[in-house]
């Protein structure tokens, strides 16, 4: 069963976060039924809409974020642990099965090196990651950017049910 944790993350100075859409973390978003959970979570990204995606075996170990784009990020294989908004920021342990729903703005960072993850990411139609790093310069700018981004019209995980489709409207 799906468990779903939200959470608002406000404007750290370095970091615009987002105090309008939570990051929204899906305990057990899959059960995997192949030995291809990276695949699956693409299907199942794919299945609700979202794409323009990538798999790799890393999420950066940097505070960063995007401003052009929500960013879904699936966790095929291992474990993680990321800090959400910041060095001040929540941390989360995630775990094979597991997706979080980052809004633009969001800084996300890995903490831990254990070794085995493999993550799978997609955007929402249109909406492509650029790479903003903590500190980055035009605050008011950027922060423009965030809010103009457009909300998806499905869930990543859900469809067109899902805690995107209500917490974020």
């Amino acid at each position: 069963m799906v468990e779903v944790v939200h959470q608002v993350i406000g404007d750290s100075g370095d970091i615009p976060n987002n105090d309008q859409l939570p990051l929204i973390l899906y305990k057990n978003a899959l059960e995997f039924t192949t030995d291809d959970p990276d695949d699956e979570f693409q299907k199942a990204f794919d299945a609700n809409g979202w794409g323009n995606g990538w798999r790799d075996q890393v999420i950066f170990s940097y505070h960063h974020y995007h401003s052009q784009a929500h960013e879904v990020v699936g966790i095929a294989k291992g474990t993680a642990t990321i800090q959400f908004g910041g060095p001040d920021g929540p941390v989360f342990e995630v775990e094979a099965g597991d997706a979080a729903l980052i809004p633009a703005g969001v800084g996300h960072c890995r903490l831990d090196e254990t070794p085995g993850l493999s993550v799978v990411g997609a955007y929402p139609p249109g909406q492509s990651a650029d790479v903003k790093r903590q500190g980055e310069a035009d605050g008011p700018g950027i922060r423009a950017c965030v809010s103009a981004v457009p909300l998806p019209a499905t869930d990543p995980v859900s469809g067109r049910e899902g805690p995107a489709l209500s917490l974020w409207r």
